[in-house]
């Protein structure tokens, strides 16, 4: 499989895939939808279990539990994939692979030893590059400008398994996180088939990642997503757009949290100290180390989305007021 597309149709006379489909998020549904629609058998799904969520604290499924539930196929939710009982679910099951797509657990060497063909992992990074949690948001952050999706066997290590197959996909000079990792949800549902087909047929080994270019993205949590305005206004505006939509850039306006949707990065400060508000015909700018960025849409605590503008004229910043001081 090249870097530039997916594997063909499997070739020959191999029976289908018996298959364990392990997910939990969005980004997760089409890689499980394709499946659905293949010639290869998804006989359950794994995934985290049901969690309180929202202000009512409403306990609810993953998207990949209520798309398996429409289904009709059975759903396994263990509190870790080591207990017991799930690894004796597991054997009962007989599959020959198990495709993970953003699982959210760590899988034990116990589970990865039963299906014949392993378990075959669609990360979210042209691994090595940005091996963890938040492929997508860090290769954004880092201003990379090309990134993609591997397909690899997982084993014990962070995303150290050999890789099956690639496809790449272009960050776009306004792209968020949500954008690129929306488009590689797609590409890399028809990768993750087509490296299963090639399993299927045997026409298809892993290849060992190289010892070189390995970086990491770990888990970005709503403290990494504050906006840090003495860094240059490109790099602010390389950050807001890796934390956008999860967990969210945010930073703060007279002692409340003050979330920030993409920013326009300018190339002159204006006058602007970092974090320094000028409301004007131009619209609501904040001054950074280097230059300064133009305020997009802003959501004050416990308030809708709204347009910075719209914000300003009822926050009426003072002259030199500033946002990201306690």
């Amino acid at each position: 499989m090249g870097r530039h597309g997916c594997l063909g149709p499997a070739r020959g006379g191999e029976p289908p895939l018996r298959l364990l489909f392990a997910g939990t998020p969005d980004v997760a549904v089409p890689s499980l939808d394709l499946l659905l629609g293949s010639a290869h058998e998804v006989a359950a799904v794994l995934t985290r279990p049901d969690a309180r969520s929202g202000r009512g604290r409403r306990v609810s499924r993953s998207p990949v539990a209520e798309r398996a539930d429409a289904a009709g196929v059975p759903v396994l939710q263990p509190r870790s994939p080591r207990d017991p009982e799930f690894l004796a679910r597991l054997a009962d099951l007989a599959v020959d692979c198990a495709p993970v797509v953003a699982y959210g657990a760590l899988v034990p060497q116990a589970a990865l030893d039963l299906p014949r063909h392993g378990w075959v992992n669609l990360h979210f990074s042209l691994l090595p590059a940005w091996r963890g949690a938040a492929p997508v948001q860090h290769a954004v952050m880092a201003g990379d400008e090309v990134t993609g999706a591997s397909t690899f066997r997982l084993e014990a290590g962070l995303d150290t398994g050999p890789v099956y197959g690639v496809v790449t996909e272009p960050i776009a000079a306004r792209d968020t996180a949500g954008d690129v990792l929306g488009r590689l949800a797609c590409s890399g549902a028809r990768l993750l088939l087509a490296t299963l087909d090639g399993i299927e047929a045997g026409t298809l080994e892993p290849r060992p990642q190289p010892s070189d270019g390995v970086s990491l993205a770990p888990r970005l949590e709503p403290a990494d997503a504050r906006v840090d305005w003495s860094l240059p206004a490109n790099v602010v505006d390389r950050r807001v757009r890796g934390v956008t939509p999860a967990p969210g850039a945010w930073t703060t306006w007279r002692g409340d949290r003050l979330r920030l949707g993409p920013v326009e990065p300018l190339p002159t400060s204006l006058g602007l100290v970092p974090g320094e508000l000028s409301v004007g015909p131009t619209g609501v700018l904040v001054g950074t180390g280097r230059g300064a960025v133009r305020l997009g849409d802003v959501q004050p605590a416990g308030k809708r989305v709204l347009p910075a503008a719209d914000w300003a004229r009822g926050a009426r910043p003072a002259p030199g007021e500033l946002v990201g001081v306690e």
